[in-house]
This record gives structure tokens, C-alpha cells and sequence, in this order.
């Protein structure tokens, strides 16, 4: 039998997706029906004239004409091939016999189906583009950077591994307790993890792993063997999701209104994982990335210089503005967008300004030339 191609594998989730999506609204009219059903039986009761259910199988034949007309037809049709449709046909019989007008609350319910179908539909199509989001932080969270990690997040079956991570984590399973003892045992979770671990060779430390140590890395758990060289992989062996990937670029964009060129450069330089890499850690942290970001605004003394080199001193001035607490000084030689700074200034409003004269409160150099903190030797975990 022939391996399904992405694109035939992709049809068929789409598929799946759907037919979740319409059972999913049929579930939802089967709600509406009980409800109305028993506010007919309790008030009927009150009145002591409760009425037994109409013939089943002539209800089912009006009740179909009544459906179709008011319904979608991927409802109506999954409506009247349920094996519960007689019962909601004789339910609906039973509400316009007692009063109800279904052509009046019949399209009511459709709305609510339609929508109860839409939003499953969107929410599979936002797993589908975010659902390993979590796993892949939680992947960078529990285990160390290295050939395990990377290997399940490069292998096909990473997103139906998101899933059942996903599935055992509404189950109340301790899914980090599992990851973490998947890879420091190798046994009694996955045999295929248990050979990699065995088969895995400690890698040699890379060019790239080597050129980037020092400040833009550290605190930062870096894989020994890092390839900057290919941009997907190097996402993945930082632990990078896709969407977060998007996220992250997106957020520099925002960062740095009027100046998108200059912002492409940066996303598109070759150092651009390790700076995605240092947000990620930032937000898992719960420090607020988009404020640091800011700086790249206030400071704009990345744009002295040979145009030649921009995105690699936009590397560098993202870097610093990750790392410096948010709302240090800049430096007195550096170039500042003034019109940028009032906008984000939490004291600097419309009818306030600046007294006139006033000195900066410590000397310094342009903001992506202030020393860091020095690097440690070796990588840090």
C-alpha cells in the first residue's frame, strides 16, 4: 500500500477536521432540542395535559422537510443520518404541536449551529498552526539542548506527539515528568528514543556554537553543534516553534514603525534564531519583550555606519535591548527618535514635557556599544 503524500495527508485531516466540526454543531442542536423539550414537558406538566410523542415515523418524514429548509445543508444532511433522528424529529413534532412555531426557531438554531461549526473549524485550524507551540516550549523548558531534543521536533510525527503530550496534559499526566524521564532513562516510554540516546555521539562544538558564545547567548541553553547556516534547523535545535517564530518577528516589526526595511534586514541576518532564542527565554520568564524591543525606536545609533552592515549592528542593538532593564538610560552619543520616545514614554504626555537643561542620569555610549556583563567560559545551561 502506498505512503500517503503530505498533500493527501493534509486533505485528510482537512477532512477530518470538517466532519468534526458539523457532528460537533449536531451535537449542539441535540442541546437545543433537550432544553426546548423539557420546557415543553414541564409547563405541559403544570397544566396536567403532558401529551405522549407524535408516531415516530411520521414525524421523521415532516420533520425533514422542516430541517432542510432551515438548516445548512451539511447539518441537515448529518442531522438526518444520525441514528438519534427519529427521537429529535418527534421532539420537533411534539414543540410545533404544542404551539411552537419552528419556522421562527428553526433558523434561530441553525445560527447557533453555524456558529458552533466555525469556531471547531477554527480552533483545528489553529491547532493546526500553533498546537505544538506549547510542546515545543515545554520541550525547551525540560530537556537540554542536543541530538534528542532536536531529533523529536525534526521528525514527522512531532505534531502527532504534540497531541498525545497535549491529550495526557487534559488527563492530568505530569507531561514534563514524562519528557524528562524519556531522556535522561531512554526506557519505558519510547524504545525509538531509547536508540537514539544510544546511538546518539556526543557532538563537537560547532563554528557557530563556538562565534556565539558571549553575551547574545548567555543564560541560554545552546546545542553544542548549532547550525546557523540552515535557518529551519537552527529554529528547531533552539526549541523555536513556527509560530512563535512568526510572533517574534512580528513584534520586531511592531518595534520598529517606518523602519521595516531595516527590520527585514535583522529577521533575515544569520544570528536571527539566537535573537528569537533570547525572546522566547524572556517571555517564558514573563518579562515584557515588546518593551525592551522599544529601545530599538528610542536608540537608533544602529544606523551610523556602512549600510553594508546594518542588520549585523541591528543584531547587536537587539541584543543589548533584551538584555538591559527596560527604561536604562541611552547613551549621549547615540541617535534618538524622539518622536518614538514620547510615544512610549510612560511620563511624557501631550501637555507634559522635559525641564529644559536636564542631564542625563548617567554618562554612557551608544546603546548597542555599552559593555555587557562579562561571558562566561563555556555554555551555560
Amino acid at each position: 500500500m502506498a505512503t500517503p503524500t503530505p498533500e493527501e495527508r493534509a486533505g485528510e485531516a482537512f477532512a477530518e477536521a470538517a466532519a468534526e466540526a458539523v457532528q460537533t454543531s449536531v451535537m449542539a442542536f441535540r442541546l437545543v432540542m433537550a432544553i426546548a423539550d423539557a420546557v415543553r414537558r414541564q409547563q405541559q406538566k403544570k397544566a396536567g395535559k403532558e401529551d405522549e410523542l407524535p408516531d415516530a415515523e411520521k414525524s421523521a418524514a415532516e420533520a425533514s422537510e422542516e430541517v432542510k429548509k432551515f438548516l445548512p445543508d451539511d447539518i441537515s444532511t448529518a442531522l438526518l443520518e444520525g441514528a438519534d433522528w427519529p427521537q429529535l424529529a418527534q421532539q420537533l413534532m411534539a414543540l410545533k404541536a404544542a404551539g411552537v412555531d419552528l419556522e421562527t426557531m428553526l433558523p434561530r438554531v441553525g445560527e447557533i449551529t453555524v456558529t458552533v461549526r466555525d469556531q471547531v473549524a477554527a480552533n483545528a485550524e489553529k491547532v493546526k498552526r500553533e498546537g505544538t507551540e506549547e510542546w515545543a516550549k515545554a520541550l525547551r523548558e525540560t530537556l537540554p539542548a542536543g541530538p534528542v531534543r532536536e531529533a523529536i521536533l525534526s521528525s514527522p510525527a512531532w505534531p502527532e506527539m504534540a497531541k498525545t503530550m497535549a491529550t495526557l496534559n487534559e488527563r492530568g499526566v505530569d507531561v514534563r515528568a514524562i519528557l524528562a524521564s524519556a531522556h535522561e532513562e531512554g526506557v519505558g516510554v519510547d524504545q525509538a528514543v531509547a536508540k537514539v540516546l544510544a546511538a546518539a555521539e556526543v557532538p563537537t562544538t560547532s563554528r557557530d556554537a563556538k562565534l556565539s558564545y558571549g553575551p547574545m547567548t548567555t543564560g541560554l541553553d545552546i546545542p553544542k553543534d548549532l547550525d546557523l547556516g540552515d535557518r529551519e534547523r537552527a529554529l528547531r535545535q533552539l526549541s523555536i516553534a513556527p509560530s512563535e517564530n512568526q510572533k517574534f518577528s512580528r513584534m520586531v516589526r511592531e518595534a520598529m514603525p517606518g523602519a521595516e526595511r531595516e527590520a527585514d534586514l535583522l529577521l533575515a541576518s544569520r544570528q536571527w534564531p539566537l535573537v528569537a532564542a533570547r525572546m522566547a527565554d524572556m517571555e517564558g520568564k514573563g518579562q515584557p519583550v515588546a518593551e525592551h524591543l522599544a529601545r530599538l525606536s528610542k536608540d537608533t545609533s544602529w544606523q551610523e555606519g556602512s549600510q553594508s552592515q546594518v542588520g549585523r549592528r541591528l543584531v547587536q542593538a537587539a541584543t543589548d535591548a533584551l538584555r538591559k532593564p527596560v527604561g536604562a538610560p541611552v547613551g549621549p552619543g547615540a541617535k534618538v527618535n524622539t518622536a518614538a520616545a514620547r510615544s512610549t514614554s510612560p511620563s511624557v504626555g501631550p501637555t507634559k514635557a522635559p525641564a529644559k537643561g536636564a542631564a542625563p542620569t548617567t554618562p554612557g555610549v551608544a546603546a548597542h556599544r555599552e559593555a555587557g556583563p562579562a561571558p562566561k567560559s563555556g555554555k551555560t545551561r
